[in-house]
């Protein structure tokens, strides 16, 4: 008996759940680097901390590691260039400068997302072939404008928030 799923049944499987896309981003030496993530969920209120689940084998995992600081951009439903940016090039050319912004935290923080964390790295746990790093949140910036209307990723495609009647 196979207690075990197999990848590509888990894969398709977690194409059923929307997950808000978002930039994870850092710089080292004045150069940005980062990676698209929809594993991203908070942690606690007290104190105000995230997780972030980041492949190993993305260009931006060691470099954020180094840093110990990260942004975590939520992506609105107008920034779907950002997210297929980030998706077709490399390194810092992902970073277009018009819409990014160094935030307090020396991290890139993309101007008009639906909310910007900057994060402290506060602990970094093995999962397997990804890296559960929690970041312990020092800033956090709403767009109330573009907070009801998010990018997301939903069945393997972008997809948009609709709100439903009560």
């Amino acid at each position: 008996m196979n207690d075990q799923v197999s990848s590509d049944v888990f894969r398709h499987a977690m194409t059923c759940f929307a997950s808000g896309i978002t930039a994870v981003t850092t710089y080292e030496d004045r150069v940005p680097s980062g990676l698209i993530a929809t594993s991203v969920c908070s942690l606690s209120a007290d104190p105000a901390t995230i997780l972030v689940c980041v492949n190993k084998t993305a260009s931006a995992h060691d470099v954020i590691l180094r840093t110990r600081r990260f942004a975590v951009n939520l992506l609105s439903a107008e920034q779907l260039a950002v997210a297929k940016r980030f998706t077709s090039l490399r390194g810092p050319e992902r970073f277009d400068p018009v819409h990014w912004q160094a935030g307090e935290l020396d991290v890139p923080t993309l101007t008009g997302a639906v909310v910007v964390f900057e994060c402290q790295l506060a602990k970094v746990h093995d999962g397997f072939t990804h890296s559960i790093i929690v970041g312990q949140i020092t800033r956090a910036t709403v767009n109330d404008e573009g907070a009801a209307d998010c990018l997301l990723w939903h069945h393997r495609d972008f997809a948009r928030t609709v709100q439903q009647a009560a």
